[in-house]
C-alpha cells in the first residue's frame, strides 16, 4: 500500500454517506460511523491516480450492489472520478467482522477486562483485512494508507450493516 505524503492538495476534507444506501443501525454502530468520518476527515491520505491536486469531498454509497466512491474537487465540487467496486470480495471479512462486533458489544457489557481484550484483537484483525482488501482494490485508482483504508472499511461495514 502506498502511502502519499500528508500533503493538504492529496488528502479528503469532507466524507458523505448516501442517506438512500444506509438502514437504520444501532447506536453503536451509528458512533462508529460517526467516529470513523471524524478521524478520516482529520488525518487522512487520499489522491486519486491521475487526478490533479485536491483537497477532495468523498460520497460513499451503493449503485446496483457495489460500491461507489464519488470523489470531487472540495473547492468547487466539480468531477474528478467515481469508482465502482464490487462487494464480493469483502463479503466473508464483512459476515465475520459483523459477528465479532456482535460478541464484541455484548462483551463489553459484562466480560471481564482480558475476554473483552481478546475479542477486539479478532475484531481489530479483521478490520485490518478488510483495509487491505480495499488497499489492494484501489491501487491503481486512489493512493491511500493503511488508517484512511482502516477508516474506509468502517464506512464500507456502516454501508452494509443489515442490522
Amino acid at each position: 500500500m502506498t502511502a502519499p505524503a500528508r500533503d493538504p492538495a492529496r488528502k479528503l476534507v469532507a466524507v458523505t454517506i448516501d442517506e438512500a444506501s444506509i438502514g437504520r443501525a444501532a447506536p453503536e454502530v451509528e458512533h462508529e460511523r460517526q467516529i470513523a468520518i471524524y478521524d478520516l476527515i482529520e488525518d487522512n491520505a487520499f489522491a486519486p491516480r491521475e487526478a490533479g491536486e485536491g483537497p477532495f469531498a468523498l460520497l460513499i454509497g451503493l449503485v446496483d450492489r457495489k460500491l461507489a466512491l464519488n470523489v470531487t474537487l472540495a473547492s468547487d465540487g466539480s468531477a474528478v472520478v467515481t469508482h465502482f467496486l464490487s462487494l464480493t470480495p469483502f463479503m466473508k471479512i464483512l459476515k465475520d467482522y459483523f459477528l465479532v462486533c456482535e460478541s464484541y458489544y455484548s462483551a463489553i457489557r459484562s466480560a471481564s477486562p482480558s475476554q473483552i481484550e481478546a475479542i477486539d484483537m479478532g475484531r481489530r484483525g479483521l478490520h485490518d483485512e478488510g483495509a487491505q482488501v480495499l488497499a489492494e482494490r484501489l491501487k491503481d485508482k486512489i493512493e491511500i494508507d493503511h488508517d484512511t483504508a482502516r477508516r474506509l472499511f468502517t464506512l464500507i461495514a456502516a454501508l452494509s450493516w443489515k442490522g
